[in-house]
């Protein structure tokens, strides 16, 4: 985990000294999400780019063209969720006490707060039918997940407990949530009913930290984010019942925020080689076909793979 808010911290410092993010803003912005799928044609891949002065939200072409900017403002903004209705993209916002969750249109108009309190909220997932957004939320001391109604109504506390949970990931089903879990020795990838109730270990790791789950379309599979000790972080696919565990990236730098595209034949992810000039890249399941998407000198952080248009049910 040090490794990813270090190399995020650097990125936003300006942010902090300019007055636009407060200490526990900046420090919270450590454990970016992942961000999963659903099925349908590939579109483009939104994710949160550095202007300059903070984080905007962008959209781009999986070949690095069309990149546009959707946000437009002077503060925070960052891991981008697409509706699978096809009309609008969730984000974490900066409201000037804490973070908060907000869905707008594609072009970043009609801006809507969905939560909206004392206590920090972020990482937004749509469920399938578009109707719900599961987040994290600090509301009582430690991280648990969430869902909530895009309209801010009927929220629910999923897990419950006094550990931290992070990044939240719906299941193509909508009965099921990932999640990352810290199990007080090691971060481990879980799986919950979105009703609460029963978890399941899917990692069941006990020597490296998994962050960042992130369901294949078709639901078997989970892709995550690994690290080992000293080592680097890597991209990995598992099924969901914890069996044949793939390494799909391999290198000497840190690769994390794995996101499926819709068609479920590629991952998206960003590339840190710890120069503080993050990319997206894209690469096959079986880790061929490696592809760089954006190309700049600026950090660029949790691609999201949206489909083109509304995404298949």
């Amino acid at each position: 985990m040090t490794v990813r808010f270090n190399h995020l911290r650097a990125a936003l410092l300006a942010v902090a000294a300019a007055g636009l993010l407060s200490a526990v803003g900046l420090v919270v912005l450590y454990a970016q999400p992942a961000e999963a799928n659903y099925p349908g044609t590939n579109g483009k891949i939104y994710y949160s780019g550095w202007d300059g002065n903070d984080l905007e939200i962008y959209s781009i072409n999986p070949d690095g063209g069309s990149n546009v900017r959707v946000t437009n403002n002077q503060s925070a903004n960052w891991s981008p969720a697409y509706s699978p209705t096809g009309k609008k993209v969730a984000y974490t916002g900066w409201d000037g006490n804490d973070w908060e969750i907000y869905t707008a249109n594609l072009d970043g108009g009609s801006r809507k707060n969905v939560t909206d309190n004392n206590s920090d909220d972020r990482h937004p997932y749509y469920s399938p039918d578009g109707t719900k957004i599961a987040y994290s939320g600090d509301a009582d001391g430690d991280w648990d997940i969430y869902t909530i109604n895009t309209n801010g109504g009927s929220r629910v506390n999923v897990t419950q407990n006094s550990a931290d949970d992070e990044n939240p990931a719906y299941s193509p089903s909508g009965t099921k949530i990932a999640y990352e879990y810290d199990t007080g020795t090691n971060w481990d990838i879980y799986t919950i009913n979105t009703n609460g109730g029963s978890r399941f270990n899917v990692t069941n790791s006990n020597n490296s930290d998994d962050y960042e789950p992130d369901y294949s379309p078709d639901g078997k599979k989970i892709a995550y984010s690994s690290v080992t000790g000293n080592s680097d972080y890597e991209i990995y696919t598992i099924n969901t019942n914890g069996g044949s565990r793939f390494n799909v990236t391999d290198n000497n730098s840190d690769d994390y925020y794995p996101s499926y595209s819709p068609s479920g034949k590629s991952i998206a992810y960003v590339n840190d080689p710890g120069t503080g000039d993050n990319e997206i890249y894209y690469i096959n399941t079986n880790g061929g076909g490696n592809t760089r998407v954006t190309n700049n000198n600026t950090q660029n952080w949790d691609p999201y793979s949206a489909c083109k248009g509304a995404c298949r049910r």
